[in-house]
């Protein structure tokens, strides 16, 4: 059982990402090393090339990721982690992919239309094409598993296509790529906005109050915890008709590891909403606070996480480059294979 994922370096990681990504690198680590197999997490740089940025930011996003990685948990010498842009395997596949990718699956994805619109200087071919990429990623390296939230089920579904249009078209009867299956967490798969709990938590279309990121201060996780919106009466449930309370129970549940059944138990004699959100705040602040001691840790020492992320593409490589010699074989690209 072979994992792949990949994160963007792009703004500060909320508790979304947190809950549903990077608490997932690390339990697939731990399944993957009992499997025998890898865990394989890149951080995807030229993905954030798709959209306007600022090349320095960048490159500090990149070591911020790479050391809230490290803290919370990924071990290199128990998984590999590297940066995308440092695998120039990832770019040479995704063009090769291109051969088999629909242009009408890629009209149809959700998250280019949502960023296409936002974009009022620039549409890049590289936002159309980045579902590729994506799925360059993943089949590079033959991994069956990616972990997700459930916002990226329908790129999952993508690269599932290409891999078995590939085999199909250039296989002749062998699985040349592997066609992956999405992993996407029972809990916490899909973290709200505490101030809009009808849209995702996000660095980019949520708001500032709504958003608590994994190095806030414990005082500033508190106090827009305390803010959270909530729903009408006191009944604290999961129900469609309390988003705002579902946000929270999710929360909590997530940040205790329990389901939200048993928290939706424990809360049946709480005084109101009001004991709901300390308790969130308590969890919330309890759990990431190892990880923000670690992060302080690892973030000074910039050459240290050079060195991670250098060892890491080289072992990806190692994996990527036999995968991309197999589809340029199959597809008559470049100079036959030696005898």
């Amino acid at each position: 059982m072979r994992i792949f994922s990949g994160i963007q370096p792009t703004g500060r990681k909320h508790l979304g990402n947190y809950i549903g990504a990077i608490r997932q690198y690390v339990a697939g680590q731990r399944r993957a090393q009992e499997a025998g197999d890898l865990a394989i997490y890149s951080i995807v740089d030229l993905h954030a090339t798709t959209v306007s940025y600022d090349p320095a930011e960048l490159r500090e996003r990149c070591l911020d990721t790479t050391a809230l990685l490290l803290a919370a948990g990924l071990d290199p010498e128990l998984c590999i982690l590297f940066r995308q842009g440092d695998v120039p395997e990832h770019t040479e596949l995704t063009w090769l992919l291109c051969s088999v990718t629909a242009h009408g699956d890629l009209n149809r994805m959700h998250q280019f239309k949502e960023k296409s619109d936002s974009q009022r200087e620039l549409v890049s071919a590289g936002l159309f094409l980045y579902p590729v990429l994506q799925a360059a990623d993943v089949l590079a390296y033959r991994a069956d598993e990616v972990p997700v939230g459930e916002d990226q089920r329908q790129h999952v579904e993508l690269m599932r296509d290409i891999a078995e249009r590939f085999n199909a078209r250039f296989g002749d009867g062998q699985q040349i790529l592997t066609v992956p299956a999405h992993r996407i967490p029972e809990v916490g798969a899909r973290i709200m906005d505490l101030q809009h709990p009808e849209r995702k938590m996000s660095t980019t279309g949520g708001s500032d109050e709504g958003t608590v990121y994994v190095l806030d201060e414990p005082e500033a996780i508190r106090k827009k915890l305390s803010r959270a919106v909530t729903d009408s009466g006191t009944e604290i449930v999961r129900s469609l008709e309390k988003p705002g309370v579902t946000n929270l129970i999710d929360i909590l549940a997530a940040s205790r590891d329990v389901e939200p059944a048993q928290v939706e138990e424990e809360m049946a004699q709480a005084r109101g909403y009001g004991d709901l959100k300390a308790a969130v705040a308590d969890a919330v602040v309890e759990m990431l606070e190892p990880v923000q001691a670690r992060y302080a840790e690892l973030r000074g020492d910039e050459a240290a996480l050079e060195d991670v992320l250098a060892a890491g593409a080289e072992r990806a490589r190692e994996i990527a480059g036999p995968t991309v010699a197999d589809v340029r074989a199959v597809m008559g690209v470049g100079p036959p294979p030696a005898r």
